[in-house]
């Protein structure tokens, strides 16, 4: 299916639609823009009806599922403004890149601290100080991610690990105790892999922390704390470093309530990581 005649499907197959399925063409076709952000759990409580009527629409349209719809969404959002004053052209600039970059990132990072709530950083530092381990996973691009954050409080504490792929990951999760934590990134917050992962971690009594951009996503029903980043992503641009700028600063507020909470063998521990790594430098 040509993505950019999204409209006209929605305009051919309108006759043919439930009348559930027309209030979700009407919430498309009125708030086109930020539909495309939406999961599916958010837009069916927007437009007032069951996620599976959601799935029921997207079929009718002849879409494979939600996110092939979206991802269609998208890229007729995207047609009849490309040319916009707000698109950035092949011949621009590259301090208009520079600022516009800029703009980018701090808007990712205010986004994530309206919606970051303080009391969630504060348990889920609570699970991590109680942990036995701490398991860091994510997979594809927040799996690099997940890694950063591993590597950041590797530098405090031997009891953070992480794992290479989701495999290695279910394998971790299998062998999982109650004293055990799960720190799982995953910006939409519903893969299959991490939904099995959490299911088998949660199964042995582990704790999950899930740090996503979705309060309704399907894996939020198993963590047993939330933390929210606020970047929107769409989805022609997956991702995108606002997105990880988010992440990442959700992940730096908790580094620092961790530490500040274990502040004298926090100090004690990067003082003799320090000294570790200072004779690699040249």
């Amino acid at each position: 299916m040509n993505a950019c005649n999204f409209w006209e499907l929605l305009r051919s197959k309108y006759s043919e639609l439930t009348r559930s399925g027309r209030r979700v063409a009407d919430y498309l076709t009125q708030h086109a823009e930020e539909a495309q952000y939406l999961s599916i759990s958010s837009l069916a409580v927007a437009c007032g009806v069951a996620e599976a009527t959601i799935f029921r629409f997207c079929r009718s349209l002849g879409f494979d599922g939600y996110n092939e719809m979206k991802i269609a969404l998208a890229q007729a959002n995207a047609i009849p403004t490309a040319a916009g004053a707000n698109k950035l052209e092949p011949g621009t600039d590259t301090a208009t890149l520079c600022t516009h970059a800029s703009a980018v990132a701090l808007e990712a990072i205010n986004g994530t601290r309206t919606v970051l709530d303080p009391a969630a950083i504060d348990a889920a530092a609570t699970l991590l100080q109680r942990a036995r381990q701490v398991f860091c996973f994510g997979q594809g691009g927040s799996q690099i991610l997940a890694n950063d954050i591993w590597a950041r409080f590797a530098t405090v504490s031997t009891k953070f690990r992480t794992a290479g792929d989701s495999h290695m990951q279910t394998l971790s999760a299998s062998l999982m105790v109650p004293e055990d934590v799960v720190l799982f990134i995953s910006y939409s917050g519903s893969t299959r892999d991490m939904m099995e992962t959490l299911r088998i971690a949660k199964g042995n009594g582990a704790k999950v922390i899930l740090l996503t951009h979705y309060a309704d996503a399907p894996g939020t029903a198993l963590a047993d704390v939330v933390l929210l980043c606020g970047a929107k992503e769409s989805p022609l641009d997956s991702g995108s470093i606002a997105a990880k700028i988010a992440v990442l600063f959700v992940a730096e507020v908790l580094v620092l309530r961790f530490t500040l909470d274990n502040q004298e063998l926090a100090a004690i521990a990067r003082e003799r990581t320090s000294k570790a790594l200072a004779p690699k430098l040249l």
